[in-house]
């Protein structure tokens, strides 16, 4: 059993429940992958799998590196590759193993990394959702930072403090979503709630750790 698999966010949608009820979801097209490599304790320091998403990639855009590396599978069209921790239960992988999305069923809770939507340069309203101050009245202060720090001591600025920078374009791990449906015919995978990064960003998909 593969500890998690590989995807492309597509978008997000609603679904309803037998009692009427209505879920917001996401639909992930979650594979077919194959185990390009098997890392060992022996070889490598540490036990893992590692994935490649077949998206039929022509061979002419990839590098010589990785079409050696994928080859050595027997993949082809494999470019986004990632790598899942291994626990009990999942030594049986080898190179050269499909991974598909029928491995997973409803109910079973999942967590999903991807990268979030890069924000640029953002300011601390919009980044850190600071209040900002009176718009009217004569106010210079509107959505300033304000202080930063006291100068006579200790005449620095700590560590961590909220200021304008860059804002998403990070890693991002969405914990416990609930799937809600497997379609194993079209690789679907329709998980509860929202996930990080736009449509048709690629997305890990991990067995939850509870």
């Amino acid at each position: 059993m593969s500890p998690g698999i590989l995807g492309k966010k597509l978008g997000m949608t609603q679904v309803f429940r037998p009692d009427g009820q209505v879920v917001p979801v996401t639909v992930l097209k979650a594979g077919p992958c194959v185990v390009v490599q098997r890392k060992t304790p022996t070889t490598d320091g540490y036990d893992a799998v590692q994935l490649g998403l077949v998206e039929g990639i022509k061979p002419q855009r990839l590098s010589k590196a990785e079409k050696g590396h994928t080859q050595k599978a027997g993949a082809d069209g494999i470019r986004y590759l990632s790598e899942f921790r291994l626990g009990n239960g999942s030594e049986d992988l080898k190179p050269g193993d499909r991974v598909l999305v029928d491995q997973f069923k409803p109910k079973d809770k999942v967590d999903v990394i991807g990268v979030s939507k890069g924000r640029g340069f953002a300011g601390l309203v919009k980044r850190h959702h600071f209040r900002g101050g009176p718009s009217t009245h004569g106010s210079m202060f509107h959505r300033a930072p304000g202080s930063i720090g006291a100068s006579s001591f200790p005449s620095r600025v700590f560590p961590g403090m909220k200021m304008a920078g860059q804002m998403g374009a990070q890693r991002v791990t969405v914990r416990n979503l609930e799937i809600v449906e497997v379609d194993a015919d079209d690789n679907l995978l329709v998980v509860k709630g929202a996930v990080p990064g736009p449509n048709g960003g690629y997305v890990m998909v991990r067995r939850s750790k509870g």
